[in-house]
C-alpha cells in the first residue's frame, strides 16, 4: 500500500473514530505534532497582512492556479529554447 492510501485510510479513520481513540493517538504522537505546527514569524504574519489588505484594497489581484501554472510552463519551456 502506497503512502498515498495510507494517508487517505487515516484521515477518512479519524474522522469517525471515538473520542478516546483520537487521544490516545493524539498522545502518541503529541511531541512530533507539536513540533511539525506552523509557527509563523511576526515578519510573515506583518507582509500576510499587508498582502491580505493590498488585496481588498484593489492595489493587487490573483490569479488562478491554472494561470500559474500556464506563466511557470511557458517560462520553463522559453528557457529551455535558450
Amino acid at each position: 500500500m502506497n503512502t498515498s492510501s495510507i494517508r487517505k485510510q487515516l484521515h477518512n479513520y479519524l474522522e469517525v473514530a471515538d473520542d478516546k481513540k483520537i487521544k490516545a493517538i493524539y498522545r502518541m504522537m503529541e511531541n512530533e505534532v507539536k513540533e511539525s505546527a506552523l509557527d509563523y514569524t511576526d515578519e510573515l504574519k506583518e507582509e500576510l497582512d499587508k498582502r491580505s489588505a493590498d488585496y481588498k484594497n484593489g492595489k493587487t489581484k490573483f490569479i488562478t492556479a491554472r494561470e500559474s501554472k500556464k506563466r511557470i510552463n511557458k517560462l520553463l519551456k522559453s528557457a529551455r529554447e535558450k
